[in-house]
């Protein structure tokens, strides 16, 4: 079993970072003036393009965020596959269903 790193709950642990993962499960693939308009409009966060980008690079070091270049854009992309860490270290234990 993989170590859920500090690195993945750093990158879960501000709101500004959930914010950025919500965009980007509902639109994958985004530039960062996409995600920096995304913010502002949908979540009234508003904050430089570099502050965004360094949000970004966090969720990235964590995993969560995979990017990829196409011709001049950089494009941002949600990768969930380490959430599953959490779930493998702390197992949902199953709860019998009650039939009264």
């Amino acid at each position: 079993m993989k170590i859920v790193t500090d690195d993945l709950f750093k990158a879960l642990a501000d709101p500004t970072r959930r914010a950025i993962l919500d965009e980007l499960t509902e639109q994958s693939e985004q530039t960062l003036f996409e995600i920096c308009t995304r913010l502002s409009v949908r979540h009234d966060v508003s904050m430089s393009r570099q502050a965004v980008s360094q949000h970004l690079a966090v969720l990235e070091a964590a995993g969560l965020v995979r990017t990829r270049r196409e011709g001049r854009y950089k494009l941002h992309g949600l990768d969930t596959s380490p959430l599953r860490r959490i779930v493998e270290r702390w197992p949902i234990p199953h709860i019998p269903e009650d039939h009264s």
